[in-house]
């Protein structure tokens, strides 16, 4: 028997405009020249696996965080299903739950991590009290046991226990990432989506927060969906990756066959801009 999907997506549309019988055959990248829709995302379908690193490569503009946000609800899809193996046994789609169910499934079953730390934090409150507010609003009132959760995520991802009650405001760009990795993890979600995570940092940031990814993955099996424009990076975490441009998956497949062999002229244009 094959082995259950954590996260199934399923023709997941997310068009800005009412769309026309010509948008199929008048697509100038993904808008529309007749109705003047822009198709952000067009007919997506994929499937991740427990423990897996789903890549997701393609240039700005390409689809591939509007995709993250819309699982983490913070864009409402116009067509299309996601299902979760943790809700409703993977039966229900994720984007038919009520409000309440919606919340229940961003504080308790997925963790998100921004390109922008600012979207994933609150910058003027402790790196503890962020990851409280997750716990929180996934339902904890223990102050004490948020402390001991807070002082051992921080730990894990090599912050400093001594500065937990300072504000993301005073950390660098590498250690605002961490933090927010640290909140994304706090309970333990069986899906993390990690948008752009290294983009903006220095390079040798960049390694650490690479090498603290592939660390979280070993310790604690959790599927992740990763959105990166560099290859680079989907070479050093992915198991399997998609290819996007102007909306539309055009390339999939086992990362190192992709990176190998190159089957799109898109793929093909970025692989060889990594050599």
């Amino acid at each position: 028997m094959a082995e259950s999907s954590v996260l199934n997506v399923k023709n997941l549309t997310v068009r800005y405009g009412n769309g026309c019988p010509l948008c199929e055959h008048s697509m100038e990248k993904n808008r529309c020249t007749v109705c003047k829709s822009i198709w952000a995302l067009n007919d997506i379908s994929l499937e991740l696996y427990p423990g897996e690193v789903l890549g997701i490569v393609g240039e700005s503009g390409s689809g591939k965080t509007t995709l993250m946000r819309s699982l983490y609800f913070d864009f409402v899809p116009t067509v299309g299903t996601a299902t979760l193996r943790d809700y409703c046994s993977g039966e229900e789609n994720i984007w038919d739950a009520s409000p309440a169910k919606q919340r229940m499934i961003k504080n308790n079953l997925m963790g998100m991590v921004y390109q922008n730390p600012v979207m994933g934090l609150r910058m003027s409150h402790s790196a503890a009290s962020n990851i409280a507010e997750k716990l929180i609003s996934a339902g904890n009132r223990n102050a004490g046991e948020m402390t001991a959760r807070a002082s051992e995520l921080l730990e894990s991802v090599e912050i400093l226990t001594s500065r937990m009650k300072e504000a993301p405001k005073h950390f660098s760009g590498g250690m605002q990432q961490r933090v927010q990795i640290a909140k994304a993890l706090s309970m333990y979600p069986a899906l993390l989506l990690l948008d752009e995570v290294t983009t903006g940092l220095d390079l040798s940031v960049q390694a650490k927060v690479l090498d603290l990814i592939r660390n979280i993955k070993a310790r604690f099996g959790i599927s992740i969906l990763l959105v990166s424009h560099d290859l680079a990076v989907i070479r050093m975490l992915a198991d399997r990756t998609i290819v996007m441009l102007d909306g539309k998956i055009v390339e999939s497949g086992l990362s190192d066959q992709i990176l190998e062999d190159p089957q799109h002229p898109y793929t093909q244009q970025l692989v060889h801009s990594l050599i």
